[in-house]
């Protein structure tokens, strides 16, 4: 594949299905893969925050983006995650990921350590140096405690032809602007959801998205608008799908409520989340079965 990135649009941070007893559910995987890509997904993101990498160990979590990549089959990338905090198991599942057949590599901020922005810069160097496959960097200060500064970003992406697209999850529309004005090359991806349209006015690409899970074609149809500029049609679907995008995958953090509302509509038969995450309170099953049933969403 081309270090040339094309990542726009919609792309599913997909869910690792799982059974009660925890153990992943590969048929319900395989499953979801077809059910996003008929609805229209640009790409895929296996084993990222909301595939639940903490809890996932090394083999598993290759089997995942080995079972996603070959069920996609070249139909849509798979952009897999395979960061860590530790740079000698960033460069393991990257390479492993990498023979398995992935397009590209979601990579996230060295997290808990707190390395300084020099020691950031490094760790996504020497990633990027052992494939010719796209860098996906992956910004979220809430979970890692650090963010990839702007000077970061521009000076990888200087520094290594493949590091040309952030995932910006910070929720600040403000660091947008700053990038697309330091590095204007870089594609950026919304890592909220409930961020899409500011997001992409200020510049943005597009979205790696939580909500798609459950419904690829409302996040396809939203993003599709706000790309093509159509403002009023894109403040008429984020007034209407809010719900969504907000309370319905983030309620009781991620990936908890996602899967809480995927087995609520019927998406998959569990919503297991692995130790030491537990599933949501029956309070608020309640709030999002009643969230669902008021934009109809409860059978999607």
């Amino acid at each position: 594949m081309s270090t040339e990135h094309t990542f726009r649009g919609v792309f599913t941070a997909l869910i690792t299905p799982m059974g009660p007893d925890g153990a992943i559910d590969w048929e319900t995987l395989e499953s979801l893969v077809e059910s996003q890509i008929a609805g229209g997904v640009d790409g895929l993101v296996p084993v990222g925050t909301t595939g639940e990498s903490p809890t996932l160990n090394p083999d598993q979590h290759l089997q995942v983006i080995e079972t996603v990549v070959k069920v996609a089959a070249g139909r849509v990338p798979v952009i897999a995650g395979t960061g860590a905090n530790s740079t000698e198991e960033a460069l393991y599942l990257t390479r492993r990921a990498d023979i398995a057949g992935a397009d590209a590599f979601l990579q996230v901020a060295p997290y808990y350590n707190k390395p300084s922005q020099e020691g950031v810069f490094r760790h996504f160097e020497t990633i990027a140096k052992s494939t010719n496959k796209p860098i996906v960097l992956y910004s979220i200060p809430g979970r890692c405690g650090i963010e990839i500064a702007v000077d970061t970003v521009a000076r990888l992406s200087e520094a290594c032809p493949n590091v040309q697209t952030i995932k910006e999850a910070g929720g600040d529309v403000a660091r947008v602007t700053a990038l697309k004005e330091v590095c204007p090359q870089v594609t950026i991806l919304s890592g909220d959801d409930g961020l899409i349209p500011e997001f992409i006015e200020a510049g943005a690409e597009g979205v790696i998205s939580v909500a798609s899970n459950l419904a690829p074609e409302i996040l396809k149809e939203l993003t599709s608008a706000c790309l093509a500029g159509q403002k009023d049609t894109a403040a008429e679907l984020f007034k209407k799908w809010q719900p969504l995008l907000t309370d319905l995958v983030f309620l009781d953090g991620n990936p908890v409520t996602i899967k809480e509302v995927m087995h609520i509509a019927g998406k998959i038969p569990s919503p297991t989340v692995r130790l030491p995450l537990v599933r949501t309170s029956e309070t608020n099953q309640t709030k999002l079965r009643d969230l669902l049933q008021s934009i109809n969403l409860l059978n999607a």
